[in-house]
């Protein structure tokens, strides 16, 4: 695996992407057929714990933006054992539970530093609205974080895509101000790459030389270069990131082995 000698090499930072669980407020839901409970748990208990060092959850961690969903994401990913940072996706609605969750996650927006890196995470989510977009306090936050982390390597962090995806209908509901979040990380050689949720598949691309990837879902995934909503076959799955000390990005995306899921492919939205 990518990471098997990452125990040996202190100075990388292992970062676990898990992405649009889409829980429920009972154990029960089902998001196009799929029991994402279910599948969520499967993907930890694939995931090599004593691996990670930090987790990002890049949004979209309930379908019902309930209560009870955060309780239980928060159970769950509380087996790994490390920090969790919560992104916010246009299915939660994580303001209404600050005060019950307390600091079950840190929240986006927000950052910090480990060793020669710096991670910045934004909430692109816009009330009541499925596209994305960078509020003039998300850009001002991107602004003061990449001068404060300027003498060191830089991941970026947030929900929705940055660049389309060749799906013509998720195209739709990208960051609708991308190019003044791209005049930004143009301005700064350290700026390593950018990590988001929302597409449900997998995209590793370069732009300047900064990374640009999505990841899997840990429940059910999207037909790449679809024109219409189209529901993939592949297993839930999840991103390894793996930030050394010199800059360099490694990566590698895993999919569940091993267990059958049912998913209703005739649904046309979600």
């Amino acid at each position: 695996m990518l990471l098997s000698e990452a125990k040996s090499i202190k100075q990388s930072i292992n970062i676990l992407q898990v992405t649009d669980s889409h829980l429920f407020e009972s154990q029960d839901g089902k998001l196009l057929g799929l029991n994402t409970d279910q599948s969520l748990q499967r993907v930890i208990e694939q995931v090599d714990a004593s691996l990670v060092d930090l987790v990002f959850a890049t949004g979209d961690i309930s379908q019902d933006g309930s209560l009870k969903s955060y309780q239980r994401f928060n159970e769950l990913v509380s087996d790994i054992q490390r920090p969790t940072y919560w992104l916010e996706g246009n299915h939660d609605q994580f303001a209404a539970f600050q005060k019950d969750l307390g600091d079950v996650g840190r929240m986006s927006p927000c950052a910090l530093s480990r060793g020669n890196w710096g991670f910045i995470l934004l909430n692109s989510s816009v009330d009541d609205a499925v596209p994305g977009y960078l509020a003039d306090s998300e850009l001002a936050f991107l602004d003061a974080k990449l001068e404060e982390f300027k003498e060191q390597h830089v991941l970026i962090a947030l929900h929705h895509q940055v660049i389309e995806t060749g799906c013509e209908w998720l195209d739709q509901q990208m960051v609708g101000n991308a190019d003044q979040f791209f005049d930004r990380i143009d301005r700064y050689a350290n700026v390593r790459g950018v990590v988001w949720g929302h597409v449900h598949q997998e995209m590793d691309q370069e732009r300047n030389g900064v990374r640009l990837m999505s990841s899997p879902s840990t429940c059910v995934q999207f037909k790449p270069n679809s024109k219409e909503f189209s529901v993939d076959t592949l297993a839930p799955g999840y991103r390894w990131i793996k930030c050394h000390e010199d800059g360099q990005l490694e990566t590698e995306v895993c999919r569940v082995e091993g267990v059958e899921f049912e998913v209703d492919y005739s649904v046309k939205g979600y």
